[in-house]
């Protein structure tokens, strides 16, 4: 018999305060709980997820760190059956082919904020490990525009808790790929990328990708990790997220929003700074 999926919300007793009153509240909360991830039997490191998709993460995942590069390096990925980490710890079996540099990988997960490398440093590593993005067709960007208010219309966990990042991949014609959800932005990344992995789609040029947080160095590096040709968002980007997008080639907005938006890197924004796309009238 095949088991329930693990819950993403969970229903606690809180309680609604004002000046006036104060009364009982069920609140639904999102669930956040830590996955460890070994590779070969060995710990590769642990993510504070929320439940659900872990097999999408954990490739996501390890796309973005440079372990996987095509469909056949993945086999498959396992729970740990041992007493008192079953939904905790996962085993992730890749090809012998896939070569790990243990010594490397024992300071952590490359796409850390405290890796110590200063910015120049961080964009030449990615420049180096993923050839630089090329996009054979432009991109619409009154579409771009438009994907992060699709995506929010699918954001069901976000409507119950409020407390949790969504990621989505559409195609060039603005048709929705996959959603996720999760209390982590780079989780939620990682879940519909490795998606796509595991459908065998990986290069995705011909789709953009949105999140509904900033987007920062981390998720630059996951979108070109999987070939992506842009990136828009809810929330702005920060400096060395724009500066790796300018260098690679990958078309980046923020501030996405009724129809409009900030173009950071790319078609009319690499020269000029910054271009505002389908600004809102003013209002009268």
């Amino acid at each position: 018999m095949k088991s329930a999926p693990p819950a993403a919300a969970r229903r606690w007793v809180a309680w609604r305060a004002s000046k006036r009153s104060k009364r009982g509240w069920a609140s639904e909360l999102a669930v956040e709980e830590p996955l460890e991830i070994r590779i070969r039997g060995k710990v590769f490191g642990v993510t504070m997820r929320t439940p659900g998709h872990d097999t999408e993460l954990v490739a996501g995942f390890l796309l973005a760190e440079g372990l996987l590069r095509k469909r056949s390096d993945w086999i498959s990925l396992a729970p740990c059956r041992a007493e008192g980490v079953e939904g905790v710890v996962v085993n992730a079996f890749l090809s012998a082919k896939v070569r790990l540099d243990w010594k490397t990988m024992g300071r952590g997960f490359l796409t850390s904020s405290s890796c110590g490398f200063c910015g120049s440093k961080m964009i030449e590593n990615v420049r180096r490990r993923y050839a630089a993005l090329v996009v054979e067709r432009g991109v619409d960007l009154d579409l771009l525009a438009e994907l992060p208010g699709r995506m929010a219309a699918k954001q069901t966990l976000f409507k119950k808790t409020g407390g949790v990042h969504a990621a989505a991949l559409f195609d060039r014609q603005g048709r929705l790929l996959v959603v996720r959800e999760d209390v982590g932005r780079h989780n939620a990344v990682d879940k519909v990328v490795g998606h796509a992995f595991l459908d065998g789609r990986i290069p995705l040029t011909d789709c953009a990708l949105a999140v509904s947080g900033r987007v920062s160095f981390e998720i630059a590096q996951k979108a070109l990790a999987a070939g992506i040709s842009a990136v828009v968002a809810v929330s702005a980007p920060t400096t060395l997220a724009v500066s790796l997008a300018r260098e690679a080639g990958l078309i980046l907005a923020g501030f996405a929003r009724g129809g409009a938006m900030t173009l950071y890197a790319g078609p009319r924004a690499n020269e000029s700074g910054g271009a505002v796309v389908n600004p809102a009238p003013a209002a009268r």
